[in-house]
C-alpha cells in the first residue's frame, strides 16, 4: 500500500487542485492511504476533511519579504516546521511526496530531502511562488499548468480540474443550467465572476453597463462574490448572486465570460472552451496576466486593465464583441483547442513516475 503526503493550501487555487490529484490518486489506487499536510488556517482545514482525507497540520509559515523581527524568527520557525514534517513522514512511512504551494509545501519539500523521500511538484500559476521555486530545485518531477511557466525541469501536465468540470458535457448540460438559473436557453448568457469574494470594479461595471448588455439580446448570470455590495435591479434576463454551489452548470451556459484570470478560472474555460474577457487582478506580482496570455495569444480570450473595465469599455468593446456571435464562436474553438481536461491524469503520472524513482 502506497503512503502519499500531500501539502499545499491556504487558498481555493492550492487546495482544488491538490483535491483533483487526491480524488485521482483514490480512483487508482482506492487502498493507497492519502495523507494531506496543511494549516489551521488555510481553506484545506475544512475542504480536506469534508472530502475525505486526514488533515495533519503545521503553523502558518509566510517567507518574510523584507528584513525584521519576523524575518529573524523566520529560520527557527522553519525549522520546526521542517522537524515536525520529518516526523511525519517517518511515523507513517510515506512514499512520496507532492506539493502544491502555499505555506506547508516548503517545509514538505525540505523534510522530503532530508528524509530521502521522492516528491513532485505542482505549480498553478504561470508566475511560480516561491516555495515551489524551491522545491524545484530539488526535484526532476515537476509539473505546470502553462507551457510557459519557468521552473527547473518543468513539465506541462495543465490544471488538475474538479471532477464535475473535468466530465462536463457543456451542452447536454445547457437544460440543467438554465432551469437552475432561470435563464432563457433562446438567449445568450453572459458569466460575470470575480471569485468566490467577489470583484470590485468588475461588480460596479456591470452593475452600471447592465441594460446595454440585455440591450444587446444577451442575459446575464453574475455570481457577484460573499462581500459585494451591490443591488439587484430585477431587470428581465439579470441574474444575480452572491454565491453559485453549482459553478460547472454556470460555466455550462455561458456562451461569454467576464472574470478575473486566476489560475482555476483560466483552466476551467479552456478545457471547456468558454471565450473570456479577463480583467486580471491589479494588485500583487502580476500573475493573472501571465495565467491568461497563451488563450489571449490563442485568440480565445480578451485582456483589459482592470482600470480601464469601466462602463465606457462596455460600450465601446463588449457590446460590439457581444454582436459578433460569429467572432465569439470563434473565439470559444480557439479555446478549446489549447484548454486540458485531464491534467488530473498527467499530473498523478508525474506522481508515480516519483513514487518508482525512489
Amino acid at each position: 500500500m502506497t503512503v502519499y503526503f500531500l501539502a499545499g493550501g491556504g487558498t481555493a487555487g492550492h487546495v482544488n487542485p491538490l483535491l483533483a490529484v487526491a480524488d485521482r490518486i483514490r480512483d487508482r489506487e482506492p487502498h493507497a492511504q492519502i495523507i494531506v499536510l496543511g494549516t489551521k488556517e488555510g481553506l484545506e482545514a475544512r475542504l480536506v476533511p469534508a472530502r475525505g482525507y486526514e488533515l495533519v497540520t503545521i503553523d502558518r509559515l509566510p517567507f518574510p519579504r523584507r528584513p525584521n523581527r519576523a524575518a529573524l524568527r523566520f529560520l527557527g520557525r522553519l525549522r520546526n516546521a521542517v522537524a515536525e514534517t520529518r516526523a511525519y513522514i517517518r511515523d507513517r512511512k510515506v512514499d512520496v511526496v507532492v506539493g502544491f504551494g502555499g505555506y506547508a509545501s516548503a517545509p514538505a519539500y525540505l523534510a522530503a530531502r532530508a528524509e530521502k523521500v521522492p516528491f513532485a511538484i505542482h505549480e498553478a500559476n504561470a508566475r511560480p511562488g516561491l516555495a515551489n521555486r524551491l522545491g524545484a530545485r530539488f526535484t526532476r518531477f515537476v509539473g505546470v499548468t502553462f507551457p510557459a511557466t519557468r521552473l527547473p525541469h518543468a513539465r506541462f501536465v495543465g490544471m488538475p480540474l474538479r471532477r464535475e468540470i473535468e466530465s462536463l458535457d457543456r451542452y447536454s448540460a445547457r437544460n440543467r443550467a438554465a432551469a437552475e438559473f432561470s435563464l432563457d436557453l433562446a438567449r445568450p448568457t453572459l458569466l460575470v465572476t470575480g471569485g468566490s469574494t467577489g470583484a470590485r470594479s468588475i461588480n460596479h461595471t456591470i452593475s452600471a453597463s447592465v441594460a446595454l448588455v440585455l440591450g444587446a439580446g444577451w442575459q446575464v448570470l453574475h455570481i457577484a462574490g460573499a462581500q459585494s455590495d451591490i443591488g439587484d435591479p430585477h431587470l428581465p434576463g439579470y441574474v444575480l448572486l452572491k454565491y453559485c454551489d453549482r459553478m460547472d452548470l454556470a460555466i455550462a451556459i455561458a456562451d461569454l465570460a467576464v472574470a478575473r484570470a486566476g489560475s482555476a478560472t483560466v483552466s476551467e474555460f479552456m478545457a471547456i472552451g468558454v471565450p473570456a474577457v479577463y480583467v486580471p487582478y491589479p494588485v500583487g506580482n502580476g500573475e493573472q496576466r501571465l495565467n491568461a496570455r497563451d488563450v489571449v495569444t490563442a485568440l480565445g480570450a480578451v485582456i483589459v486593465r482592470d482600470a480601464d473595465f469601466t462602463p465606457s469599455w462596455v460600450s465601446s468593446e463588449l457590446v460590439p464583441l457581444l454582436r459578433n456571435r460569429a467572432l465569439i464562436a470563434e473565439m470559444a474553438a480557439r479555446s478549446s483547442a489549447i484548454g486540458v481536461r485531464d491534467g488530473a491524469d498527467r499530473m498523478v503520472d508525474l506522481v508515480a513516475a516519483a513514487r518508482d524513482a525512489r
